[in-house]
């Protein structure tokens, strides 16, 4: 037998229906269906035990005070475990109840005497105060008990970041960490010192892209209807990253907590890497220092026998033109290993940490004069001029052999990589607290990204390369000379304004 049509289409809402029921009843409700289902309930039971005190008190014969005070004690229950609303509701049907049975004329809602008006009403008036005093207590309380829970878990997932290896990135371990601990739907860390992204959860591009803007823009944003919480990660007022975390169950007070741990740990990654790096670099620098020394030492002895032999052929004379030209080769070549394996020796001598510096006072007109005068041979087709030596009134306590020897290395560079028919020019400037002597040369500027690494043993930029030839150990021993009197070096180079090398050495106050 075949359904009629009006029973086919009331069928699909009956279903409907009787579905929204069960799920009423058994759960599996929406978030403000549930909370007002369990309001309903709480109202209910409240009622409930309105009524029932009532017809127990009216059994009893108990008076009206004697009932309004157990109705107050069932209203503030109800304060406590409901809410301010349900307890409202529960003292609203208490008062009326009270009313119908126990105030003149009983079972009706006539109130007759002005009194129990005024007792109705400061009835009414006592279980408000009392309920909201009551369910903002209770209010409090589980403010304070999230709270409590909220450190328990900062201070769990603040023992377990540290206990973390630093010496591995710690980005994954982190967003694994607080995703664990706090129940975070998604969570974005950005490390800009590395630079990299960890992410775990629904993450998307668009919650990445404005991580790393926030981090750019050094500017926090959060967004609490979206349950939304990206924090900057900074070290004092410098940004080193950033943390987005998303979900209800976090907070601005977690969020700024976490992105504290968070840049903590970060860093002390980072600082154990640059310990380990510059452990390694020093041991390398060691090794390498110590073989240099030797080498430098082994190729004395030889070089000192070869330099005589050539010397030794020149001298007796009797040599045909080619054999002269050759013995002088030899000789010229000799004197230039020489002087390369002094200057290793000098750089091994500056490397040890106990060096024995042979300071005396000394003036800086005499420095530079002995400079000039050491390299006369080189510097005799070049113009070199002497600025501010007149003016210069401070002495130095300095190894003077170590100072000349540095500003020997100036002279050297600006005669092997200027123009050739450019002058040299040497200054002297005295500052309350130290002296600076520059030496300026006009040639190709050096490129700002190797300004930095100039002074750094054997490197070469890559102009000075092609001028001329070098072992890049020269401007590394002027920076070590320097360090060892507690002075410093840097150089200025710009097209067209040439480029000068400074040293500047702590001045004496006053003159011996």
């Amino acid at each position: 037998m075949e359904s009629s049509p009006d029973v086919a289409a009331r069928a699909p809402a009956q279903t409907t229906s009787r579905q929204w029921l069960v799920n009423l009843v058994f759960g599996n409700r929406p978030e403000w269906l549930s909370h007002l289902y369990s309001s309903v309930l709480r109202v209910a039971a409240g009622t409930g035990a309105v009524l029932v005190l009532i017809w127990t008190a009216y059994q009893l014969h108990l008076n009206f005070a004697a009932s309004g005070f157990l109705q107050l004690l069932i209203v503030l229950v109800v304060a406590r475990r409901a809410g301010f609303w349900e307890a409202t509701v529960t003292s609203v049907i208490a008062n009326i109840c009270l009313n119908y049975f126990f105030v003149p004329p009983v079972f009706s809602f006539v109130i007759n005497d002005p009194q129990n008006w005024v007792a109705l009403a400061v009835f009414e008036f006592s279980a408000l105060l009392v309920s909201r005093l009551s369910a903002e207590t209770r209010r409090q309380a589980v403010r304070a008990s999230n709270h409590e829970t909220e450190l328990e878990r900062l201070y769990a997932i603040s023992r377990q970041l540290l206990l973390l290896d630093p010496h591995k990135a710690p980005g994954a371990d982190i967003v694994r960490l607080i995703q664990t601990v706090f129940s975070v739907e998604s969570i974005v860390l950005l490390d800009a010192s590395v630079p990299k992204t960890d992410a775990l959860g629904s993450v998307d591009a668009a919650l990445t892209a404005e991580t790393r803007a926030a981090y750019l823009q050094d500017r926090d944003v959060h967004r609490p209807d979206a349950h939304v919480w990206i924090s900057v990660l900074r070290l004092g007022v410098r940004p080193i990253g950033a943390l987005a975390l998303c979900g209800p169950k976090v907070n601005l007070l977690t969020a700024s907590a976490l992105a504290s741990l968070a840049a903590i740990v970060l860093e002390r990654a980072h600082s154990f890497e640059r310990e380990s790096r510059a452990i390694a670099e020093r041991q390398l620098e060691e090794l390498r220092t110590a073989v240099l020394d030797a080498l430098a030492h082994d190729f004395k002895t030889p070089l000192t026998a070869i330099r005589t032999a050539s010397t030794g052929l020149i001298e007796m004379g009797n040599l045909t033109p080619v054999q002269l030209e050759l013995a002088a080769l030899v000789d010229n070549q000799t004197a230039h290993l020489d002087e390369l394996t002094t200057r290793l020796l000098q750089m091994s001598r500056l490397d040890k940490h106990d060096i024995q510096l042979h300071c005396e006072a000394t003036s800086v007109d005499d420095i530079v004069h002995s400079a000039v005068r050491k390299l006369k041979q080189r510097l005799s087709a070049r113009h070199v001029r002497l600025e501010g030596l007149e003016e210069t009134d401070g002495l130095v306590r300095v190894d003077r052999d170590l100072v000349v020897i540095a500003l020997t290395q100036y002279l050297d560079n600006a005669a092997k990589y200027s123009n050739p028919d450019s002058p040299i020019t040497i200054t002297a400037l005295t500052l309350p607290t130290e002296v600076q002597i520059g030496v300026h040369s006009e040639g190709p500027p050096i490129p700002r990204e190797e300004r930095e690494r100039i002074f750094e043993r054997l490197f070469r930029g890559e102009g000075g390369r092609r001028r001329a030839a070098g072992t890049g150990i020269g401007l590394s021993i002027c920076k070590k000379v320097a360090e060892a009197h507690r002075g410093r070096v840097w150089v200025k180079s710009d097209a067209g304004c040439g480029t000068t090398f400074f040293l500047a050495l702590p001045r004496l106050k006053e003159k011996v």
